[in-house]
């Protein structure tokens, strides 16, 4: 007799769980132990999905999202793809401010579940220290309007409680516990949640808060210009303000960060964007630094697949003979 396969009542459901995976070729000898736990596996593409779906579904019971009214949110394309997920789902509609600095792919996925795409024009085409201000502005005035809720990523604690699942599914992947974990920041919602759990578990887990070194706005108090897509929003985030649950804050270099995605993909076989990069960078750094009995976790933030139509994976490994 077949068994049917185990079923979902809904898309949602499926959010969560990810798998870990040990680096076993980009990390070098007499390191410790560098673990990336694949937040690609999301429905969406990226641990976003998370925090998307305790945001609607805190707003519903509140009452503050009621049928018929409208998300809106300013977002560089992975909040923004995961509440458009979430509110195609949970039958809502879904209005993001962007920016053409910010991958089509993303943009094409977050029309394709039925949201509006606003875009605030980027002359140079990259992130710079006034643009997800500018995002954010725009969101907000659109949010005061009459059938809008601002879901307000930057401040709005409700996602703390979907990053934590990330903790707590370390905790149980690494019953022994961990010694240190990484990860690059937005909003810092992730890094916060995630070292909530952690911390709640084994308080002497090393957290390193992670930054582009080209905009190292929390390392040194001085904003700049990066195509990080994601991280690096060009001013202290309020959430990290309100929860410094970090130990310590590093910046790393987009340029070696692009380089490592693509021995990640060549060679570990993890398709990822430049965020994870800089994460996997600084996860090797600390498994130097604390030695063979060391184990690092960090996250491989969200998928390639996001970023083939730029320069990270721009093809120049073909063989066009």
């Amino acid at each position: 007799m077949i068994t049917p396969p185990c079923a979902t009542n809904s898309m949602l459901d499926t959010i969560g769980n990810t798998p870990v995976v040990q680096l076993s070729k980009v990390v070098p000898e007499r390191a410790g132990k560098v673990f990336v736990k694949l937040e690609y596996f999301n429905p969406t593409g990226s641990y976003k999905d998370r925090m998307a779906r305790t945001m609607i579904a805190e707003a519903e019971r509140r009452g503050s999202l009621k049928p018929g009214m409208t998300v809106v949110e300013a977002s560089g394309g992975s909040t923004g793809s995961s509440l458009a997920f979430v509110c195609a789902v949970r039958g809502h509609r879904f209005h993001v401010v962007s920016s053409n600095a910010f991958a089509q792919e993303k943009l094409r996925t977050i029309a394709a579940f039925g949201a509006i795409v606003e875009l605030i024009e980027s002359p140079t085409g990259k992130i710079t220290a006034d643009l997800i201000p500018s995002m954010i502005a725009r969101a907000r005035e659109l949010g005061e309007m009459d059938g809008y809720l601002y879901s307000d990523q930057f401040n709005n604690p409700d996602s703390l409680a979907g990053y934590r699942t990330i903790g707590e599914e370390l905790i149980k992947q690494f019953p022994e516990g961990i010694t240190a974990f990484c990860g690059a920041v937005g909003i810092g919602g992730m890094l916060i949640g995630t070292a909530q759990a952690l911390k709640a578990a084994k308080p002497e887990t090393h957290v390193v808060l992670l930054e582009p070194a080209s905009s190292p706005t929390i390392t040194e108090g001085r904003p700049g210009t990066h195509h990080v897509e994601g991280i690096g929003i060009g001013f202290m985030p309020p959430l990290l303000l309100k929860y410094p649950v970090y130990d310590e804050a590093r910046s790393v270099p987009e340029t070696e960060a692009r380089i490592m995605c693509q021995r990640l993909a060549s060679e570990e076989g993890i398709f990822a964007g430049t965020s994870t990069g800089i994460n996997v960078l600084a996860a090797i750094e600390l498994a130097k630094e604390l030695g063979p009995t060391a184990t690092v976790v960090t996250v491989a933030c969200d998928s390639g697949l996001k970023y083939t139509n730029g320069a990270l994976f721009n093809g120049s490994r073909y063989n066009t003979s």
